[in-house]
């Protein structure tokens, strides 16, 4: 049997190929827009999270083909613009970006700079990311001069976004005592991500977690109810405590 020397990524060239083809030959494919397809970038990423929380990495190839095809159906129409139009780009330009975007933030690996660990890489990329964001806010006009929080999209979800805030804070020097419940709306929230952030943890998915813990104790207590011929919703709320109760043995 003839060992496959082809190159790692070479099945990528094909899908840029599938992709312009559906772009000249399918209609719904072809009257897509950047704006349209939006949504399903978020959805496909949020299916690929399922993926791996579920624990299923046997379908998480097939979750991260779809959000690979998201990259390839937008770089198929950022290729369709004009030669010189500064919004023209294609998937080789999608590439050469995030190459060159982590070959500058790896100098201990791509460059001569030496760390003495985790702590230090993170300080380097945090230097480097604030430079990156002064000479874009120079080419725009600007004086160079940037917050720290520069670039947190606010897009994110609510816990993600509190959590960049102030991790970003943080590791540009921010004392940490200040991250906390400013006594207005939504502060004691602010504080407990900050509370599981000080412990080295992930406050998005722990929290994602929880929500998987109680959907699954709920959905036990309602099969024991009904496995005891009740109907859930008619639970009065003792019995729902003890139901309750019972999927914590």
């Amino acid at each position: 049997m003839t060992e496959d020397v082809r190159p790692p990524g070479h099945r990528v060239l094909r899908l840029v190929e599938v992709m312009e083809t559906l772009r000249r030959e399918c209609p719904w494919d072809g009257s897509q827009t950047h704006e349209s397809l939006a949504k399903y970038l978020i959805q496909e990423s949020y299916e690929t999270l399922e993926t791996i929380e579920e624990g299923d990495h046997a379908l998480l190839r097939e979750e991260l083909g779809d959000v690979l095809l998201q990259v390839v159906f937008h770089a198929a129409i950022g290729a369709e613009r004009p030669e010189g139009d500064p919004a023209r780009f294609t998937v080789d330009d999608v590439a050469d970006a995030i190459i060159d975007k982590m070959t500058r933030r790896h100098p201990h690996v791509f460059g001569g700079v030496e760390v003495s660990g985790t702590d230090e890489v993170w300080s380097n990329w945090e230097a480097i990311k604030a430079a990156e964001r002064a000479e874009k806010a120079k080419a725009k006009g600007g004086s160079g001069e940037v917050s720290v929080l520069d670039g947190v999209p606010f897009a994110q979800p609510a816990v993600l976004l509190a959590y960049e805030l102030q991790k970003r804070a943080v590791r540009n020097g921010f004392p940490a005592d200040l991250v906390g419940d400013d006594g207005a709306e939504g502060g004691g929230l602010f504080a407990a991500v900050a509370a599981e952030r000080d412990q080295g943890r992930d406050p998005e998915t722990d929290l994602r977690l929880a929500a998987r813990r109680f959907d699954a104790r709920v959905r036990a207590a309602e099969a024991a109810a009904r496995a005891d011929g009740r109907e859930p919703r008619g639970l009065s709320v003792e019995e729902w405590h003890g139901y309750w109760s019972k999927t914590d043995e």
